[in-house]
């Protein structure tokens, strides 16, 4: 997947894709570790813990960080596409630092994954 790559380091994403996650669940997966990494950053920048981070303050962030908008021509409903994606996203996390006992930023990626996959066999053996 190319936007993977871009928005993944290389060993992010090959420690997802060697994961025993569906489609669907690496997609998940990949969306909440890019999420974490933007959460850290907008964190750092506001000195806020990762779960004080506003809708608001990701908007602006968006905005501002060139990467992004150099990569893509982002308009009023992209940054609130991403937001709400990145905002999703810390659900996940929160469950995830809570099962971990550490706080959100302090997340690695290998509990990230291990996190979906364990609930990637949870949905399996409902089905």
């Amino acid at each position: 997947m190319q936007l993977s790559m871009e928005f993944l380091t290389a060993e992010e994403s090959a420690q997802v894709d060697m994961a025993l996650l569906t489609s669907k669940q690496k997609f998940s997966t990949r969306l909440a570790i890019y999420a974490l990494r933007c959460l850290r950053q907008i964190g750092e920048e506001k000195g806020l813990a990762t779960e004080d981070i506003s809708p608001e303050q990701v908007k602006a962030w968006i905005a501002k960080d060139e990467s992004i908008q150099q990569q893509l021509d982002v308009d009023a409903s992209f940054e609130n596409f991403f937001t709400r994606l990145v905002m999703s996203s810390l659900r996940p996390l929160k469950q995830i630092a809570q099962e971990v006992n550490v706080p959100v930023e302090a997340l690695t990626v290998q509990q990230v994954v291990q996190w979906f996959e364990k609930e990637g066999k949870i949905q399996s053996s409902q089905i």
